[in-house]
């Protein structure tokens, strides 16, 4: 399994956010789903193609209980760019798990299963299909015999701020931050505590394909001092990207023989302690 995949189902494995997720998406907010009523589904399912078995995940997906009684299914699968064979993939998926009710005897009562697609895109729409049938042409005489099979898309990207507000768990922190890059604005980052925080930076990280979070958590002392909120992350990518610009300036000055590491103090108005610790990580500068 791909790095990037583990990384995206690692905060939403946790029964707190995909709770939120549900409730917030499924129910309007209502807090129907509680964390302690969800089971991690570890049964992975297999199909046979080419006379071999192949094992078929989804990204995430859990059981909602109710003591003994199982009521669902739900997984996510998420999505950063469109799919456009992604019905056909959550009707298998949708299948597996209703083959696995007829194998299983355990439960009595059969329970629906539900799929939800996440969608980060923040550049366009999701205009790919969200109906089996849109993934092919069918024949106007077969159409009446033919099932169609529609999928759940949430375009995270486009929820609205009384949307985004009824999440309760760190993903309000995500969905905030993919609305404001698809607005074109800036990200100052939120005043909300982080429960989740290596599990969010990593998310942010293989969503965005950016990994200043995930370094500036890291590099830092953040994690010794708890409470941590993105505005702490966010300030610390700010000062890091202001450092490593008077890194290059130092740099291109040093390599130049053109002025002193007192000269180069003054105009950056840094210490000359600094300037020299700086000139220090760059011995072939030095």
């Amino acid at each position: 399994m791909a790095e990037k995949d583990i990384a995206e189902k690692n905060l939403e494995a946790w029964n707190d956010v995909f709770a939120d997720i549900a409730n917030v998406l499924l129910f309007n907010g209502k807090r129907l789903i509680k964390e302690d009523e969800l089971e991690a589904d570890t049964k992975d399912s297999m199909f046979k193609a080419d006379d071999e078995l192949h094992e078929q995940e989804r990204d995430v997906s859990k059981f909602w209980k109710n003591g003994e009684i199982r009521l669902s299914i739900i997984g996510f699968e998420n999505q950063t760019r469109q799919d456009y064979k992604m019905p056909l993939r959550v009707i298998s998926y949708d299948g597996a798990s209703y083959k696995q009710q007829l194998l299983d005897g355990k439960f009595k009562k059969n329970y629906p299963v539900a799929t939800l697609v996440l969608y980060f895109g923040t550049k366009e729409r999701w205009t790919a299909p969200k109906n089996l049938c849109e993934c092919f042409e069918v024949p106007d005489d077969l159409k009446p015999f033919v099932s169609d099979y529609k999928i759940n898309v949430f375009e995270i990207a486009w929820l609205d701020d009384a949307t985004i507000s009824k999440f309760q768990s760190d993903f309000k922190i995500i969905a905030k931050y993919f609305q404001t890059k698809r607005l074109n604005k800036d990200y100052e980052g939120s005043k909300d505590e982080i429960k989740h925080v290596d599990a969010l930076l990593k998310m942010m990280s293989a969503l965005t394909g950016d990994n200043s979070f995930e370094v500036a958590y890291n590099e830092s002392n953040l994690s010794e001092k708890g409470g941590v909120t993105m505005c702490d992350v966010v300030e610390r990518i700010v000062n890091k990207g202001i450092n490593e610009g008077k890194a290059d300036v130092i740099r291109k000055v040093l390599d130049a023989k053109a002025l002193t590491a007192e000269q180069i103090a003054s105009i950056l108005k840094l210490p000359v302690e600094e300037v020299k610790e700086i000139a220090q990580k760059v011995p072939e500068l030095a």
